[in-house]
């Protein structure tokens, strides 16, 4: 025990950079009887502490630190120090001065697959950042903010992941991928009032935004924002009254930016984009009968397939002269005519706000010939896609 306490007071000297108001760092090792000289620091941080130790009594904090401890002990090959700088939250100082300083950064992550692993197989899921290596210990500090920050306040906590602070540097680069295809489709399905389409399709934009900008919390969260703000405007050129929208949106952002996990910021997110695409729904599908809206979600869900009358009216277990029957009662227009006007209504997001070319947008909307797309558009909208396109452009 005083071996340990020894070690996390010459660790606390290192991490603060006040040592150097102390002594000169080799006096500092002679003092404390410590033998190596860190040059890199690896945050280990428990995944999801925050909830997992929720209500849970001290023995079982220091039963889990311990368990932790005991398992670094026992498998890191090099020389180390170790300290608790927060809950949950375990940094270790590293001296990797014999090996190759070329081998230093794949050895430093392989190392932390390894404790990851190593952890997963007793149970504690852990994520990782790791600071840049120095070989002056006065820059130690340096490599513990850089750990610090490469992990983005731990927002993407509990995922299992490994941050590097050199994942920065390709942040430029990443910054040009604009994921055009992904949000056009988001924003399209927003207009047809597609609520599992939307939130299955914002789950995958989130997962790609957050690998693009290298698990950046800052721009991640910008980004996601931006998403639902889009939504948001979609939504009230549609027609839905503005005010409860524009309130909620506003709420929701403000929320957003204090979140401090990232689970529970795409759950808020996803539930927003659900009742936001609700809002249409509710314009689009008007008072229907369950078994109509059941049958209008059906199409929606399959609206890039093909897709008959008859293959409708068995999934919602009714004859095909009856289902017509109701549906053409209760919405106003045959099954067909609401169809094809679904798939028109998408393709007009396309054709307003991207350059895709008009055979292209046909295949997003389930008609793979253009030439009968194009046909189809004329007939509901009284010009034809190009046309439409140089209109809306002019106004």
């Amino acid at each position: 025990m005083i071996e340990e306490l020894t070690q996390i007071s010459f660790s606390q000297l290192l991490l603060s950079g006040t040592f150097v108001h102390v002594a000169p760092f080799e006096v500092l090792q002679e003092m404390y009887g410590v033998n190596i000289q860190p040059n890199v620091v690896v945050l280990v941080s428990m995944d999801r502490y925050p909830d997992l130790a929720e209500e849970k009594p001290l023995e079982w904090k220091m039963k889990i630190g311990r368990k932790l401890v005991e398992e670094l002990d026992t498998i890191l090959p090099i020389p180390f120090l170790r300290i608790w700088i927060e809950e949950g939250v375990l940094a270790l100082l590293l001296d990797f001065h014999e090996v190759n300083p070329q081998d230093r950064k794949r050895y430093v992550l392989l190392l932390a697959e390894m404790i990851q692993k190593t952890s997963d197989q007793n149970g504690i899921h852990v994520s990782i950042g790791i600071g840049n290596f120095y070989d002056d210990p006065i820059s130690l500090i340096c490599s513990f903010e850089e750990a610090k920050k490469s992990m983005s306040g731990r927002f993407f906590q509990g995922n299992k992941l490994i941050f590097h602070t050199g994942m920065r540097k390709n942040m430029v680069e990443s910054l040009m991928i604009p994921l055009t295809k992904e949000k056009s489709e988001l924003f399209s399905i927003v207009r047809i009032g597609h609520t599992e389409g939307v939130v299955t399709q914002m789950k995958g934009i989130m997962n790609r935004v957050a690998e693009i900008y290298n698990y950046n919390e800052d721009i991640f969260k910008s980004k996601v924002i931006d998403l639902l703000m889009m939504m948001s405007r979609i939504v009230l050129e549609v027609g839905v009254s503005p005010v409860s929208i524009l309130t909620n949106t506003a709420n929701v952002i403000q929320d957003l930016y204090h979140m401090i996990r990232y689970d529970k910021f795409a759950m808020k997110v996803c539930h927003y984009a659900e009742w936001l695409t609700e809002q249409v729904e509710k314009i689009y599908i008007g008072d229907v009968s369950p078994t109509i809206k059941h049958a209008i979600r059906y199409m929606k869900e399959n609206h890039q397939k093909e897709v008959s009358l008859d293959d409708i009216a068995h999934y919602c277990h009714l004859s095909r002269y009856h289902f017509s029957h109701l549906f053409k009662k209760e919405v106003g227009i045959s099954v067909i005519d609401f169809f094809n006007k679904l798939r028109i209504d998408k393709s007009l997001y396309y054709l307003e706000k991207t350059e895709f070319p008009v055979h292209e947008i046909a295949n997003q909307v389930g008609i793979h010939d253009s030439n009968y797309f194009s046909r189809l558009f004329k007939k509901y909208m009284k010009s034809s896609p190009t046309e439409y396109r140089h209109l809306m452009r002019k106004i």
